[in-house]
């Protein structure tokens, strides 16, 4: 479970999608981040645009500025940022994979290390699926209890006014009978 909470820390939502970066996977398959992308530009034709993308400079400076940021107290993070990115190509953006494409590099990458990380990787995406549809379906008990009370609050309101009317009645016929008579008693 811990590989997998490993795994999630480094998915990110990038242009609306859930995104690994090459750097990361690299670290997880335990090669370097050159021959991750050495391997998938030998198949390019594997990974179209829906399963792989570069990061535009801005993306990859925004990101880059958020990653140490959050990681500024502790080491891990920044560490292999720095590890990572120190042979990089500075002029060069990382490359972003989708699901689809971090399952396609299972078909490039053929050590029992990488097989391995890569179903775990499949199972890291699973997890988040199912907590997204948690998480939608407690937004919809919640509308739907929001819906309720707004019922509620209209058919409470109707009893207060009804009850309102009958104390004012109860008034009205109080203030009648306790009034000074006028004309003949008996």
């Amino acid at each position: 479970m811990q590989i997998i909470q490993s795994i999630q820390n480094r998915i990110y939502e990038i242009r609306g999608e859930r995104v690994m970066l090459d750097y990361d996977l690299a670290v997880l398959y335990e090669v370097d981040t050159k021959v991750l992308n050495q391997a998938v530009k030998r198949n390019i034709k594997r990974f179209s645009e829906d399963f792989m993308f570069r990061l535009s400079v801005d993306e990859w400076e925004s990101m880059r500025s958020q990653i140490v940021t959050a990681y500024s107290n502790g080491t891990s993070k920044v560490q292999i940022l720095s590890f990572n990115q120190g042979k990089r190509n500075s002029s060069m953006t990382p490359f972003a994979f989708t699901e689809q494409g971090i399952a396609m590099l299972s078909s490039v990458l053929h050590s029992d290390k990488a097989i391995n990380m890569n179903i775990a990787i499949m199972r890291a995406f699973v997890e988040i699926r199912k907590v997204l549809l948690q998480q939608n379906d407690l937004k919809e008990q919640l509308r739907l209890i929001k819906d309720k009370i707004g019922e509620h609050d209209a058919q409470l309101n109707q009893i207060y006014d009804a009850l309102e009317n009958i104390l004012d009645e109860k008034a009205a016929q109080r203030k009648w009978e306790d009034r000074d008579r006028i004309g003949f008693s008996r």
